[in-house]
């Protein structure tokens, strides 16, 4: 008699469904396989039975599949395949990387995930620093398709859902650099109220978002944190940004209605002429990212200005050398 493999669940796999489990062991698992398998009592948790596919497991637990489970069928799918091309390219995006998490300074243009008729993104080509015990690296916080800088994936299920926690305990502080028509005033202070979202649910890249009432179905309070920290006349301004919440397009939404748009946004725009000379290119930038490590202590990551931008900071005369510190603006209003 053949004998059973043990799968050990690891502290890295965090606590997970059995089903879920067992498809990142093996990619080429069908749903309706593993239930089979189940249902037939082929698969068993700490040598007993298991009874469901959405079993909880823990580290510390061992799992045992008949050695059949590892051969792919016909009705499996293979794990995706990454184009050199694309693989060069998105290694050559990263900023930091270690045994929990990647960083990639992402690029204007570039969707993060898939969506109505996008099928070159990053959370596909990441693929290229999968491993045979967790799978490719899993996604934490999106940035639009138009918008550059820091971009995080956990290298584990664990560390995914710790660095994910993080986001939404507002445990981070994240930075953005925009260059905006006009300037803004007061030069520093506080944009907040109510928005909507609009448009295609589907697909986050043609999504909108509008101005909403408090008490309005599914309307959310949204806050923004800026400092304009240099201006050219009152033509343009460079404004850092730290968004308190994390809505859709929010930090485009709100520099739109405080009328100083961001420079090259289609989508949120104000009454202010366009700033002439400029690559019609979105001039946002995820500049840096405070978080937590799941390993313990605080991550900084700092993400280099896209070429779009450089060439706005130089026609503009911003000297990027003039905050050498990102988060310095909002030193006395983090962790609200």
């Amino acid at each position: 008699m053949t004998s059973p493999l043990t799968l050990p669940v690891r502290d890295g796999d965090g606590e997970v469904r059995l089903d879920r489990f067992l498809r990142r062991k093996f990619p080429h698992l069908a749903q309706g396989r593993i239930e089979q398998m189940i249902r037939k009592g082929q698969i068993r948790v700490d040598g007993e039975r298991a009874r469901r596919a959405s079993d909880r497991l823990h580290p510390g637990m061992d799992v045992f599949v008949p050695p059949e489970m590892a051969i792919p069928t016909s009705t499996g799918a293979p794990r995706p395949k990454v184009s050199l091309e694309d693989e060069r390219f998105v290694r050559d995006l990263v900023i930091h990387e270690d045994a929990h998490l990647i960083a990639l300074n992402k690029p204007p243009g570039i969707a993060v995930q898939g969506g109505s008729g996008t099928t070159r993104h990053l959370d596909a080509m990441m693929e290229a620093f999968a491993d045979p015990d967790h799978g490719r690296p899993r996604l934490v916080h999106r940035l639009d398709r138009d918008t550059s800088g820091v971009l995080l994936f956990g290298r584990t299920p664990a560390a995914a859902a710790t660095l994910s926690k993080s986001f939404a305990s507002r445990q981070t502080t994240k930075v953005y650099w925009a260059v905006v028509l006009g300037v803004p005033h007061p030069l520093s202070g506080e944009i907040r109220g109510w928005m909507k979202k609009q448009g295609s649910a589907r697909d986050p890249d043609r999504e909108l978002v509008r101005r909403a009432a408090h008490g309005e179905p599914e309307a959310q309070f949204a806050i923004t944190d800026y400092e304009v920290l240099s201006h050219a006349g009152t033509r343009a301004s460079w404004v850092a940004l730290k968004p308190v919440t994390g809505r859709t397009h929010q930090l485009r939404f709100h520099m739109a209605e405080a009328g100083t748009a961001i420079a090259g946004d289609p989508k949120y725009v104000c009454d202010r002429p366009p700033i002439g000379g400029l690559e019609e290119l979105l001039h946002l930038h995820a500049r840096a990212l405070r978080i937590p490590h799941p390993a313990g202590g605080i991550l900084e990551l700092r993400a280099g200005m896209p070429p779009h931008i450089k060439a706005a900071f130089e026609a503009l005369g911003f000297d990027e050398r003039e905050e050498p510190d990102p988060f310095r603006p909002f030193g006395g209003r983090e962790g609200r």
